[in-house]
């Protein structure tokens, strides 16, 4: 991937609307506000955020990539179609899987859970590209796809620190807006990486 750090941001600025204050980013704010809130209110059950948090970050995806892939208009519906036709229970189990596996490896030392983190990070993206793939396909063609490209992806996270101190010097709610811009430059690393099309079907070795 040759695409620099800063022209993806440029590029989820763009899709995000170019300021702060416009439509897109303020309902992407919303969204991760929605979705953060959900898992939030069921967190009480101990298990509930671990059983929603795969059919909300789908949903989650589902949005960003929307915006990604030239759609003029956010729309919150999105973030709920992980729960209609994402496939419930394969995105429950992906969401799970991820979360055991990152767990265990991070028992390990702290880095390798992250490093494993950044190996499934596009896991969510390609289930919603391959409604056809089982959870440990999506999985799979992560770890294979992120093969070189963690320590890019590590980068590029690490690039909105700066935003993030400005967002806590500004009492703390600036932060709110990062989030959403971080998130759409992933979506715009994912789209880079892959191009938004139909990869082979196989595992990663």
């Amino acid at each position: 991937m040759n695409v620099s750090r800063p022209e993806l941001r440029a590029r989820a600025r763009a899709r995000l609307g170019g300021q702060i204050f416009a439509t897109n980013w303020l309902f992407a704010l919303l969204a991760l506000v929605i979705v953060s809130a959900i898992l939030s209110a069921v967190s009480f059950t101990g298990i509930g955020p671990l059983l929603l948090v795969g059919p909300l970050a789908f949903g989650a995806s589902v949005f960003f990539l929307s915006l990604t892939r030239g759609k003029e208009n956010a729309d919150l519906a999105d973030l709920f179609k992980g729960f209609t036709d994402g496939g419930f229970v394969r995105l429950l189990l992906l969401g799970l899987m991820e979360e055991i596996f990152i767990f265990l490896w991070s028992l390990l030392f702290l880095i390798p859970g992250i490093v494993k983190s950044y190996s499934y990070s596009q896991a969510i993206f390609l289930a919603y590209d391959h409604p056809d793939w089982d959870w440990k396909q999506c999985i799979d063609e992560s770890r294979r796809i992120m093969d070189g490209n963690k320590w890019k992806l590590f980068v590029l996270d690490l690039s909105f620190i700066g935003w993030y101190i400005v967002g806590i010097l500004a009492c703390g709610i600036g932060v709110l807006w990062v989030d959403p811009y971080r998130t759409a430059a992933r979506a715009e690393f994912y789209q880079e990486l892959t191009g938004g099309v139909v990869v082979e079907d196989k595992e990663a070795a």
